[in-house]
């Protein structure tokens, strides 16, 4: 099976195997996966990586208003920068950060470096 530039193979996460292979995800789905792992690791998680993380889990007790949105974008920012560099053109990471009383909506755009296409991701944090 031929795979194109756009869309190459990656290993899916969490890996696990599929029959007799690891598993493997679409372009798409690896970089969702990238970027959920920089919204719920906790800077200072990771032994060799201290600054890696958005921790966005953290933040579900905080007031919910204007403030939290603008460090929770500034902090996503520098960290999605830094984590998708190589698949992502860090110069197009666009966050918008909103949310009610239980809920942080978190909605993520980039453009693909390899092939220029705009792709976005929307989280939800709290209730559902």
């Amino acid at each position: 099976m031929a795979r194109r530039l756009v869309d190459p193979p990656y290993l899916a996460f969490p890996f696990h195997m599929d029959t007799s292979m690891p598993a493997l995800a679409r372009r798409a789905e690896h970089i969702r996966g990238q970027i959920e792992q920089v919204l719920f690791t906790l800077p200072g998680e990771r032994v060799f990586r201290p600054e890696f993380g958005a921790g966005v889990k953290a933040l579900v007790f905080e007031p919910n208003g204007t403030p939290l949105w603008q460090i929770t974008k500034r902090r996503l920012l520098a960290s999605l920068a830094d984590a998708l560099q190589g698949e992502v053109d860090p110069k197009s990471i666009e966050v918008e950060v909103s949310g009610d009383d239980a809920t942080l909506t978190i909605e993520i755009a980039y453009t693909l470096a390899a092939v220029g296409h705009r792709e976005s991701q929307l989280f939800t944090v709290g209730e559902s």
